[in-house]
């Protein structure tokens, strides 16, 4: 009996190179592996394949109705938004995630930009480089803001394994943190968000995109903020009104943001955030996720989904 077929459409965003790729040999499938797949190209790779495995390859109803042969679909992600799941589900089709592969480094990366922006550790390191300190009348700078944690106020939108793991570094810091009521979801337990902001000194976002998470921080929501506040964003990049977002700290009404998502990835060369060049404003490039255990375990998870699919198949 031949082995089915698993389609990987976007290997290389796993940057393969660096993994141990051994537990592709606990899969009975045959794999088609393709570095990248351009959109015109998707429908002719996964039409004939029982098994596809995407990363950011969209995969919306149009398309997986032109894979008659797919009983499973596995994301090289925890996000699903790429995958239209509903009309997986209603055709019987199996979709698995992977998740919690990565919420330590991710966690560690939040972090990461929030010391950044309560130290203005990049201003001051430009200065340095640029011989301002080598200059000083005295024997420090101190020209920019730089902000105690201890005792903040932390709102957190978003209580899977990343939320928590951030309420954990947080709190390890002597922060204050509460945690948002999910967005369109009554819980008597938990604040909602809008009641939270006024008094909030940082707003970290890690909850997933959908319809009602769309533009959550958007104007409104922004001016409800405090202009000491700092907002950090490793989720994915339409949780913000990004326009908004750049008037708010052009206009001085948030004290600095850190990114790691955009709502166009990659973003082009002219995104307003990037040419902004603001000086509190952080941008990195989806990086959160690339610590090299978190891509091996998300690989080993992958794989592991796939061939627990096989044996109960």
């Amino acid at each position: 009996m031949s082995k089915p077929t698993a389609v990987i459409l976007d290997f290389e965003s796993l940057k393969p190179a660096t993994l141990n790729l051994s537990s592709l040999n606990n899969v009975e499938a045959e794999f088609e592996i393709y570095q990248q797949t351009r959109p015109e190209d998707v429908v002719s790779r996964i039409q004939h394949a029982p098994i596809i495995l995407t990363n950011k390859v969209k995969l919306p109803a149009h398309i997986l109705e032109q894979a008659p042969l797919c009983r499973y679909v596995g994301i090289l992600a925890t996000g699903t938004n790429n995958v239209d799941v509903s009309w997986c589900h209603k055709n019987g089709m199996t979709v698995k995630n992977v998740e919690n592969y990565g919420s330590a480094a991710v966690a560690q990366h939040t972090l990461m930009l929030l010391l950044n922006l309560a130290t203005s550790f990049n201003r001051y390191n430009s200065d340095v480089r640029q011989g301002k300190w080598s200059a000083s009348s005295q024997f420090c700078l101190h020209h920019h803001p730089v902000s105690q944690l201890e005792g903040k106020q932390a709102v957190l939108v978003g209580s899977g394994a990343i939320g928590n793991k951030v309420a954990d570094l947080f709190k390890a810091l002597g922060m204050r943190v509460t945690f948002a009521a999910r967005e369109g979801i009554r819980d008597d337990t938990r604040p909602e968000l809008d009641s939270l902001l006024p008094t909030a000194d940082v707003i970290s976002l890690h909850c997933p995109l959908t319809s009602s998470t769309q533009a959550l921080v958007n104007s409104n929501r922004l001016n409800l903020m405090k202009p000491s506040a700092f907002l950090l964003n490793t989720a994915r990049g339409e949780l913000i009104d990004e326009g908004a977002l750049l008037n708010a700290l052009k206009q001085g009404k948030l004290a600095g943001a850190g990114l790691d998502v955009l709502s166009e990835e990659p973003p082009p060369a002219d995104h307003p955030l990037i040419t902004a060049n603001l000086p509190n404003l952080l941008i990195t490039p989806h990086c959160a996720w690339v610590a090299d255990e978190a891509r091996q375990r998300l690989f080993d998870l992958a794989m592991s989904h796939v061939a627990d699919f096989l044996k109960a198949d």
